[in-house]
């Protein structure tokens, strides 16, 4: 059994400047054999019955699920206090979103095949333990029927933190941490230069996955008039911490200017001898200078930057990794795209200088007004004179071809490129998914949210 322990930190060596902060974000170059991808995607857990969220205890619960995957196919616990609020097995891990959304944060794999293996191994083994309960699980960007109150509260410190915070600097906070759900990607750079060629190209690119993987059309059982609510969602949440960080795209960006970015950033949370004890809006540089209000004399570790690391928010995350951000949650075989998409466009240089030639030209009103209207329009937002669904084409062309040159294959001599499927499919037609669900709830499936859950969960 894991548990979160205090005394772990303590023990650890506190920091001695800027330079070890750095370091931290340098120690995750590695050369490209050694590139992996690691895939995380969130879901909600709902009771086929009443179609309303599961709480987290009782007999048709989180915490049941949880037990149940524990128990039969040997995930070990991870506990915060006498509560189970995870698993953890051969590098994945298992956690639980404020809101209840179910995730999974799979292991460093070296190709999209075994990401999508583990994707199927992970939603049959859910499946097996959450059926007997009358449990179902939906992928959608945005719950499409249940109020904010409905939403059921994770029993975790720094979320009670961040739900006190939230409506103190946007409208939208709380309705971001219970009731969205996201796919997203981690991947890896090989020097400080590798990282901010990705970095710049994917902050880019963001809008276009929104608009690829957009799947949130529908609140509480009404049109939005939104592609991605939850892309809309991260505009009014907290602007300190999200967005779509100009400084990247400026000359001279590096490591050292996202560490500065990030001791701008407020803090969420210490975790001291207490557990996480609430430090919303106060200083990290204060916190470095053992001068934090609520712990005067205590000086911060690696593993407390790594916690302030976590509570930005950006279209795309620096941490040792790169995470891509900017795409709903939604069906299996999209949750298999989204890395395919990504690993094509940045793990091989040919591919990554194709994609940052479509986007280099951008300026700075241009992606914050791509990024409003790529959750808005979907595929039919525009840059320019160009419709975001032509660039999609040409994205995905290059992508494609990234896959093609990696050459991993499965067992069945198969590349990545058929992972691609949905997207390409998504690009042809025009129609993105929240085209499609917004159509089928519409039409033929005459606003009956049962029958929307019926044609969309897992």
């Amino acid at each position: 059994m894991t548990q979160l322990d205090a005394s772990t930190r303590q023990d650890a060596p506190p920091i001695e400047g800027k330079d070890d902060l750095i370091a931290h974000l340098e120690s995750g170059c590695k050369p490209k054999a050694d590139w992996r991808i690691g895939t995380e995607h969130e879901k909600f857990g709902f009771t086929w019955d009443d179609l309303k969220p599961i709480p987290f205890e009782g007999k048709r619960s989180i915490s049941a699920i949880l037990n149940g995957l524990a128990e039969q196919f040997n995930w070990e616990p991870i506990h915060e206090g006498d509560r189970l609020l995870g698993l953890k097995q051969d590098g994945a891990s298992i956690s639980l979103e404020p809101g209840g959304q179910f995730e999974l944060s799979g292991a460093p794999l070296e190709h999209v095949h075994q990401t999508c293996s583990e994707v199927g191994s992970h939603l049959e083994q859910v499946r097996k333990v959450s059926e007997p309960l009358g449990i179902g699980f939906l992928g959608m960007g945005f719950t499409p029927n249940w109020t904010r109150d409905e939403m059921p509260r994770m029993p975790k410190g720094r979320y009670t933190i961040m739900r006190n915070y939230m409506p103190k600097v946007g409208t939208l906070g709380l309705d971001m941490m219970h009731r969205t759900s996201t796919v997203q990607v981690n991947l890896d750079y090989a020097s400080e230069a590798d990282m901010v060629a990705k970095f710049r190209t994917s902050l880019a690119l963001q809008p276009l996955a929104n608009a690829l993987f957009a799947s949130s059309p529908l609140t509480e059982g009404k049109p939005n008039g939104w592609r991605s609510y939850r892309g809309h969602i991260w505009t009014d949440t907290d602007p300190n911490r999200t967005g779509m960080l100009d400084f990247v795209f400026e000359d001279g960006f590096d490591f050292e200017r996202y560490v500065d970015y990030m001791l701008g950033v407020p803090m969420y949370f210490h975790y001291g001898k207490n557990g996480y004890e609430d430090a919303a809006g106060l200083s990290f540089r204060d916190f470095m200078a053992g001068q934090l209000p609520i712990a005067p004399g205590v000086y911060p570790s690696i593993e407390d930057w790594k916690d302030h690391l976590s509570t930005a928010f950006p279209e795309v995350r620096l941490k040792t990794f790169l995470e891509m951000r900017g795409a709903d949650g939604g069906p299996w075989a999209r949750i298999c795209a989204l890395p395919a998409f990504w690993v094509g466009i940045l793990y091989e240089g040919g591919s990554l200088d194709a994609a940052w030639d479509v986007v280099k030209g951008w300026t700075v009103e241009q992606r914050h007004e791509l990024r409003v209207d790529a959750a808005k329009k979907g595929l039919e937002a525009k840059i320019g004179k160009h419709r975001l669904r032509d660039i999609a084409r040409e994205v995905l062309t290059i992508s494609r071809q990234g896959l093609k040159d990696r050459a991993a294959t499965d067992l069945g001599g198969n590349d990545e490129t058929g992972f691609l499927g949905p997207l390409q499919e998504i690009v042809e037609s025009g129609k993105t998914l929240a085209d499609v669900i917004l159509e089928d709830y519409t039409g033929p499936l005459d606003r009956d949210m049962r029958k929307l859950y019926e044609k969309y969960a897992y």
